[in-house]
């Protein structure tokens, strides 16, 4: 398969996997500039060799346990290294002062460093009057994490007269998460009508051009050009990485994984009250940091960030290390912003390593965060007061990865031939200076890799670094995200179901809300494998205050219980009262005592209704929320709440959640339901 984003063997421009020289010269405005869009314009850092045989799981444990003493006498040691090195730098200059000089060998003289020369971005060329209307519609489809650049964009081509054959120009933007976008874009948007269907895609990383390709896209031009760069980094809160030493020294992805994987840690550093250490990453099947992630494990793994293979990653040996490495991961959440808001929540009720040590996100993530912005669904965003408690990015030494955001026009029976060359001119303007100020103005590197002075001052991020590493091939693209249901974290989670007589409502697609919650759960199931613990409750209350009809599947091994989970599942009838409160409470203690640090312990709670129970009192709120917050120090079992129909508690689904360090779902609209259980689950 020809990789779209850059260049085939007959075109110009490096293959993946290679560093490359930016193209300096103009390109006609009818089709895109041919830049590469991997844009580390040096060669990556080198990576740290393979063990000379690898480590059964039990030593890499005990090495574990050794690495927080080392982190404790890490700052002694580097202190006596220099004194050490000052002393023998001393010694030797006295010594060579008394000694019979010798002729010196002559050296070869060192070569001099590549310079790279700069894109000197052309201007723009607007039209001198807009053309006549109705105007072609360029729609342009992006990621989560890089719409507000890609707004941007747009509304600067906008603001000026374009013509293109005779017609004005409008651009248009829509988002959606990644990974969902790649497969739409692979099945040419079949719930779109037309008019709705994209013109341009513009992911935030060119991986996800290969995961489409390799679902069957056959829309893609090969024409694809990168216009903007944000490095995936590691973001920790400032005393957090100073208490380890990043601050002043970066790691390497393996003492990220090592330290992730101790769970003494932070207290042998001096800091029990922040817990385990508790690794964010995005679920690398919706998001490009989640897969930047998955690179640097596998990588790490086997031996080498810079020559993964796809053999090497279906090792099954690098396979359980890198299983390994995904232990330590606290959760998974489908974009940064979903961890970051949560880590505004856990600020402003106490520390924000309550809920994270340190979390995988690109750059301008970085920077919202540190100018106060948050978002809870990525979709709305929110500008409040800067954290006091800053984030602060760390580049791991052997190297990380820069989210290229290619642009890629589509091909397609909607797309007609004036919009296709609007299309076309678009793109040329993202690559004019007008256009790569935008992209700096929006949080992001340009394609010379410059930022914004003010947003590398907010993000304190680091202008000057090089350390970039290409993307891995595309077949080692698409091996990582089918491995993935292997060697992520298990889960130990329970579906909780209101089945009070509320859910007997018929909704417009012609089911009740029951048998709606019914579908929606066991397309869910879909999701988990063999290794998972699944079980299923649902609660209401009888005409005797009893709550019914409780555990109905037991948590177990989904490979061997699925038909009786299923089964279960179908047999769940509407009956009584809504006894909220107390069902999160008893089942949130059951999920506690079964509490394990190798699986994702979780409830996954669906309501339509407010706590109603008119038949025999129950805990009230505050109680249950102290509970869980008790609970959370200990045994953390994490209830992500999903709000069902217009009538649902909001607010208290809401504050179970975030008592939790997990997330809420909106799905006060039905027919929304399943879609929204279906992004739930990728946090497991």
């Amino acid at each position: 398969m020809r990789d779209q984003t850059r260049g085939d063997e007959d075109a110009p421009g490096p293959r993946r996997g290679q560093s490359f020289q930016p193209e300096t010269a103009a390109v006609p405005a009818a089709s895109p500039p041919a830049l590469s869009p991997t844009l580390s314009s040096t060669a990556s850092s080198a990576a740290p060799a393979k063990p000379a045989a690898p480590s059964a799981i039990d030593e890499r444990r005990e090495r574990r346990r050794k690495r927080r003493r080392r982190m404790v006498m890490w700052t002694t040691v580097v202190g006596i290294v220099v004194l050490v090195g000052s002393i023998s730098t001393v010694s030797y200059a006295i010594v060579s002062n008394l000694a019979e000089p010798e002729p010196a060998a002559e050296e070869p003289a060192a070569a001099p460093p590549a310079v790279v020369e700069a894109i000197e971005f052309p201007q723009d060329e607007p039209a001198a009057a807009a053309g006549a209307q109705p105007c072609a519609t360029v729609s342009v489809l992006s990621s989560f994490e890089n719409a507000e650049m890609v707004e941007s964009l747009a509304a600067a081509y906008n603001s000026q007269p374009r013509n293109v054959a005779g017609s004005c120009v409008t651009v248009t933007t829509a988002k959606e998460k990644s990974g969902l976008a790649a497969a739409v874009v692979a099945t040419g948007f079949p719930n779109l009508g037309a008019e709705q269907k994209p013109t341009v895609w513009l992911p935030d990383s060119s991986t996800w051009v290969d995961v489409a390709q390799s679902q069957g896209a056959t829309n893609l031009r090969a024409d694809g050009t990168s216009v903007a760069i944000s490095d995936v980094v590691i973001a920790m809160p400032e005393t957090l990485a100073e208490a380890i030493g990043w601050d002043a020294a970066a790691p390497t992805w393996n003492d990220i994984f090592q330290a992730a994987g101790d769970p003494d840690l932070w207290s042998g550093l001096g800091h029990p009250e922040w817990g385990a250490f508790k690794l964010g990453k995005t679920s690398p099947l919706m998001a490009t940091s989640g897969e930047a992630a998955m690179y640097a494990s596998y990588g790490t793994a086997a031996g080498s960030l810079a020559d993964l293979t796809a053999a090497q990653v279906q090792d099954p040996t690098v396979q359980a290390e890198v299983h390994e490495n995904e232990t330590a991961t606290s959760h998974y959440m489908a974009t940064p912003e979903h961890f970051l808001w949560h880590a505004r929540q856990a600020e402003a009720s106490g520390s924000t390593a309550d809920f994270l040590s340190a979390v995988i996100v690109d750059e301008k993530s970085v920077w919202d965060y540190n100018r106060g912005i948050t978002s809870r669904d990525g979709i709305t965003r929110t500008q409040g007061e800067p954290p006091s408690e800053q984030l602060v990015p760390i580049y791991p030494t052997d190297g990380y990865y820069s989210a290229d955001n290619p642009v890629m026009r589509l091909t397609g029976e909607w797309i007609d031939p004036v919009e296709a060359e609007a299309a076309a001119d678009f793109i040329r303007f993202t690559h004019t200076a007008q256009g790569q100020s935008a992209v700096r103005a929006a949080g992001y590197r340009d394609l010379n890799r410059a930022l914004d002075e003010g947003v590398a001052d907010v993000g304190q991020l680091d202008a000057a670094q090089q350390g970039t590493l290409a993307f891995p091939a595309a077949d080692v693209v698409t091996a990582v995200q089918a491995s993935f249901p292997e060697v992520r974290k298990r889960a130990n989670v329970l579906f909780l179901l209101d089945v009070s007589g509320s859910m007997d409502e018929p909704i417009p697609a012609g089911d009740t809300k029951l048998t709606q919650a019914r579908k929606a759960i066991e397309a869910a199931l879909g999701h988990f494998t063999t290794g998972d613990d699944v079980g299923l409750a649902a609660f209401a209350q009888g005409p005797d205050g009893a709550m019914l009809p409780g555990l109905v599947a037991p948590v177990s091994d989904i490979g061997g219980s699925r038909d009786t989970f299923l089964g279960a599942l179908g047999g769940l009838t509407s009956m009584g009262d809504t006894p909220l409160y107390q069902a999160v409470d008893t089942f949130a203690a059951q999920q506690a005592a079964s509490w394990t640090s190798d699986h994702i312990n979780a409830i996954v709670l669906l309501s339509d209704g407010e706590n109603d129970t008119p038949n025999a009192p129950t805990i009230g709120a505050d109680q249950m929320l102290a509970n869980l917050k008790d609970m959370h120090h200990a045994t953390p079992v994490l209830i992500f709440t999903l709000a069902y129909g217009a009538d649902a508690d909001v607010a208290t689904l809401q504050s179970i959640s975030s008592a939790t360090g997990a997330h809420y779902y909106d799905a006060t609209d039905p027919s929304k339901l399943q879609a929204v259980l279906g992004d739930l689950v990728t946090s497991f």
